[in-house]
């Protein structure tokens, strides 16, 4: 099963979650020109804060607590000093661009906490085989919404669909380092159904994914009876999938594939010409 991971920083919410089977729940610290990158991007601006690690951490037995910091800047080192001291099991760096960024990271962790990388830049793409050749680096997962702004795409899952995910998985394969990309919804929704999505992700050889804001939008619902119930059917309803996945032949991967490559042409499409009868030609 793929090591689902979960962002929010409520401590009702992340006890629910971890009781529904989510592998890691995720504490996202990021902030620095995030607001300006994703600017008109329907995306996650957290407000997350260092205590939220120390709140959430002890009520973890069974899923680990995950934490993006922000990218390298001046305060780093400090910054990742926090973070372990309260308690990180794993420790996320985003937005790097070179390998420098990436060896300052590790001695800045210094085994004190798993490393995960995000690649979520071109740069980061372009440096990855020097990337590779740090110890140290316990896994990468590939951030599709920055990464699709970087190369100018439309849609984050052009990504998925022209075969840039791929080719970065397997170079990550080749070194034995475990991988995931990108965010899943419940099976059944999603702009590219998130059944699509996690076929590929078996077909790649993924490890991990993040639950998308979809999955559970637990800031709009304030009945945690209600959170807990979209949980527990969302959660099994992914592993039934899985599940299901065992008797997927390589045909089924590849008609997948196709089938993912008609749907992003399709939603590319429809964005493009909304675009064009708004008249907005600028991300």
């Amino acid at each position: 099963m793929l090591d689902l991971m979960y962002i929010t920083n409520n401590p009702q919410v992340a006890t629910i979650a971890q009781r529904a089977g989510v592998s890691r729940i995720f504490i996202d610290l990021e902030t620095i020109k995030k607001a300006e990158r994703q600017a008109h991007q329907d995306s996650v601006k957290s407000n997350h804060k260092i205590s939220d690690i120390a709140a959430i951490k002890p009520l973890l037995n069974k899923s680990d607590l995950i934490v993006r910091v922000n990218p390298i800047h001046e305060n780093t080192s400090d910054e990742i000093e926090q973070v372990v001291y309260n308690g990180a099991d794993i420790i996320m760096l985003p937005m790097f661009s070179t390998c420098r960024e990436v060896e300052e990271f590790i001695k800045c962790v210094n085994g004190r906490a798993k490393i995960c990388l995000l690649l979520e830049t071109s740069a980061a793409h372009e440096c990855l085989d020097d990337v590779l050749d740090l110890p140290g680096i316990d896994e990468i997962h590939i951030g599709l919404n920055d990464l699709h702004l970087s190369y100018n795409k439309d849609f984050m899952f052009e990504l998925l669909a022209d075969g840039t995910v791929e080719h970065i998985c397997g170079r990550i394969a080749e070194r034995g380092i475990r991988y995931g990309f990108g965010g899943i919804a419940k099976p059944g929704c999603g702009l590219l159904p998130s059944e699509r999505i996690i076929a590929e992700h078996y077909r790649l050889g993924s490890s991990m994914a993040i639950l998308s804001r979809s999955f559970c939008n637990w800031e709009l619902v304030q009945d945690m009876n209600q959170i807990a119930h979209e949980f527990d059917t969302g959660m099994a309803e992914i592993h039934a999938f899985e599940s299901g996945m065992a008797s997927y032949s390589d045909e089924d991967f590849a008609h997948n594939q196709v089938l993912i490559k008609e749907s992003v042409k399709t939603i590319v499409e429809k964005i493009q010409n909304s675009r064009k009868t708004e008249g907005v030609y600028v991300r």
